[in-house]
């Protein structure tokens, strides 16, 4: 190919926005030259480039969008410290499925037991399948709300919420809320029904989440119900594994363990 050819050829591409095909066209063409291929093959053999590289990107993208505090995966979990949860279970929620049913999971259990582990790797998990997430503390939430109310932008903030496949709340119920927060937090849930699957953490059993809203056991009943119709809910139980692993770090001298109260 004639040096004027070459430069009309990638002034095309990139005016077609094929970054991939600019920058793999000559090797991809050389190596088809050397193995006889078809001109087909070529051409889907960089088609093919391109799209697992704009794949990729996108999936950088939907991660960075999603605000995860943390970038931790499945692969990093430990199953072994926390012998009573169900393994199997949580690897099928790992498929991703209940997001395209609209379906929600809440993880349930005591304070370091791998509760936000598995919600993030979760989450993570679906910016990779392709689902919009985004990622919250449940306090972080309410003063999203409250700011949004402040500035009469409330509608917009939901209309962006309505806009995701995969809403993740984290530590609900850790912190307590004055009634304004509450009906912020129920009107959030409200907005999701149906419409966005959420991830749930929380380290109360129904039973005590009046205590989440302010003490209204109606708020809570309505909450309940909502999250509860389609739900996959994951208890974990055991010991915390940050105590734990401080502990071990201890015994090692790497730290001190915390003083006792």
């Amino acid at each position: 190919m004639s040096k004027c050819n070459t430069v009309l050829l990638e002034s095309h591409l990139k005016t077609l926005r094929l970054p991939t095909f600019v920058k793999e066209y000559a090797k991809a063409a050389k190596l088809a030259g050397e193995r006889g291929e078809s001109h087909e093959v070529f051409l889907e053999q960089l088609a093919e480039l391109e799209v697992n590289q704009r794949d990729s990107k996108a999936s950088v993208r939907r991660l960075k969008q999603a605000g995860f505090c943390s970038e931790k995966d499945l692969s990093g979990f430990d199953f072994t410290a926390v012998p009573g949860l169900n393994k199997k279970k949580v690897l099928d929620l790992f498929t991703c499925r209940f997001i395209e049913e609209k379906a929600s999971v809440i993880l349930v259990g005591a304070p370091g037991v791998g509760k936000s582990h598995i919600a993030t790797a979760l989450g993570r998990e679906a910016c990779r399948r392709g689902h919009g997430v985004k990622f919250f503390t449940a306090s972080h939430l309410v003063n999203t709300y409250l700011e949004a109310r402040e500035q009469r932008q409330v509608m917009r903030l939901e209309a962006n919420i309505r806009k995701k496949d995969l809403i993740i709340v984290d530590e609900l119920g850790y912190l307590p809320m004055d009634t304004r927060g509450a009906e912020h937090l129920f009107g959030f849930f409200s907005q999701c029904y149906e419409q966005v699957s959420l991830i749930v953490t929380t380290n109360l059993p129904f039973a005590e989440w009046p205590s989440i809203f302010a003490g209204d056991a109606r708020l809570a009943g309505a909450v309940i119900d909502r999250l509860t119709h389609r739900v996959h809910i994951v208890e974990i139980t055991g010991e915390s594994y940050r105590l734990k692993q401080s502990l071990k770090k201890a015994e090692k001298g790497e730290t001190r363990p915390p003083a006792k109260s």
